[in-house]
């Protein structure tokens, strides 16, 4: 077994930053680090149709790096089709991603019946990817470990999860099948995270998979955190509009409301009412509340939000009210790249008034409304229909947790000892090709950018 080759498969993020699922599999093992839903342009979505490459009954293991859509998405969908394993992850991870999965089904479900109903489907009749009950038996296949743990899968494969600072819960995985160990960086944060504890140095790995979302790019400082933002609010309310920012419900929308709530304790922007229109994101705060009370955030962190004008819409008519709200405020809705969910519905109605403003506080991939309002779309389509875009759009950079290019490369550098190989992958062709370039160059060592299900021996 010791000497039997062990190889890795790019069965997703390879090519795209949405879709990341890594093989790593020996003559008697599988192992699969990440399941990841396809986002963005339709030719990436219509795999998540696609038969998994490999029968998930022959897989023996899944780990994840963390709780977001295009990391963990697909889990129902392989639990369904018949992987009867454990999926491992963190504690916090475990918390979000049972958030994430049930949010997911919810949306796949009602999508599919207002497609129905609303007759805008190609397919009768339209049908969720996946349904909250699918959803179900994933989450109940969930198992936590801690971070820096190895962690004995039997059969000489073993995993170890290392602290990655980009959401709460994000961990790196080491991972050791026969006598290959393959480091697989999953998301990483930057140095300094504004509210969770730094990320940790990588440990040694022969093998490295990492990602590139930002990879062609470096993260500026302005002279003053979020002026942009805080310079739309005020130009909103006094023109009597509404600022609505679309936000991941995990992570983002806590750094959003944490960075408005300095805002107003500073006089930035004046108090008005702020609403956060997410079931999803209102849990997730919960969660990192919680993480807050349990030391896994920053030190001073345990109160992240501090707004006395704060709202919570829970209920669908909650929401529907906010579609046209009787007084300037600022509306907190997911999905952060405005592809799903309620805030769709608010952009519906709010885009076409010159009065209403959209703030971006994020990644927006290829194909998506948030990519398209960002590069200066007129009009953008939903449920059907073309909607005029009159509303100002606004671009705050300085929310993503996602490490630069430099970032990247000093993870890299901080090994014990160079690697043999890196994989770069997750990220837009673009940049995962300057990311690979940069690697050569400054780590001195062989970097690819692998082709969608191209497999690489590793040991």
């Amino acid at each position: 077994m010791g000497t039997a080759s062990v190889a890795l498969t790019f069965l997703g993020g390879a090519g795209t930053v949405t879709g990341s699922r890594f093989l790593l599999e020996s003559d008697e093992r599988r192992l699969l680090v990440d399941c990841g839903l396809y986002q963005g342009e339709r030719r990436w979505r219509r795999r998540n149709w696609d038969a998994f490459p490999v029968p998930p009954e022959t897989i023996g293991d899944v780990v994840l790096t963390h709780c977001h859509l295009d990391h963990c998405g697909f889990l129902p969908v392989l639990v369904r089709d018949g992987y009867a394993g454990s999926i491992r992850m963190t504690e916090g991870t475990a918390a979000l991603t049972a958030i994430v999965l049930r949010d997911s089904a919810n949306l796949q479900e009602r999508d599919a019946d207002l497609a129905r109903r609303g007759g805008w489907s190609r397919h009768d009749p339209p049908l969720p990817l996946y349904t909250v009950e699918d959803a179900e038996r994933a989450i109940e296949r969930f198992e936590t470990v801690p971070f820096d743990v190895d962690v004995d899968l039997g059969g000489e494969s073993s995993l170890r999860l290392v602290r990655a600072g980009h959401v709460l819960g994000s961990a790196s995985v080491l991972a050791r099948v026969g006598s290959a160990r393959v480091l697989v960086s999953g998301d990483l944060g930057r140095t300094e995270h504004p509210v969770l504890r730094p990320r940790a140095d990588p440990p040694a790995a022969r093998t490295v998979v990492i990602e590139s979302t930002y990879g062609d790019r470096e993260h500026r400082e302005p002279p003053r955190a979020h002026a942009a933002f805080a310079d739309a609010v005020r130009r909103t309310i006094r023109r009597g509009g509404v600022v609505l920012v679309p936000a991941f419900a995990v992570d983002r929308t806590e750094l959003v409301l944490h960075a408005l709530s300095t805002m107003v304790r500073e006089g930035q922007i004046p108090p008005v009412p702020v609403f956060v229109d997410s079931p999803m994101a209102l849990a997730a705060l919960d969660v990192y509340r919680r993480a807050g009370v349990a030391g896994e955030l920053r030190p001073g962190m345990s109160d992240l939000v501090d707004l006395p004008s704060l709202h919570a819409a829970r209920t669908p008519e909650e929401s529907m009210r906010l579609n046209s709200p009787r007084q300037p405020c600022i509306v907190v809705s997911a999905s952060g790249m405005a592809s799903g969910g309620r805030v769709v519905h608010h952009l519906r109605h709010l885009l076409p008034d010159r009065r209403n403003c959209v703030v971006l506080t994020g990644y927006q991939a290829i194909g998506t409304r948030g990519s398209m309002l960002r590069d200066g779309a007129r009009e953008v389509k939903m449920m059907g229909r073309y909607v005029p875009v009159n509303a100002e759009i606004v671009e705050d950079q300085e929310f993503s947790v996602h490490a630069d290019a430099s970032e990247l490369v000093d993870w890299l550098r901080q090994m014990p000892e160079p690697p043999e190989a890196v994989y770069v992958v997750h990220g837009e062709e673009r940049a995962s090709t300057a990311l690979a370039g940069r690697i050569r160059d400054e780590v001195g060592c062989p970097a690819v950018v692998p082709r969608a299900g191209e497999k690489v021996l590793v040991d």
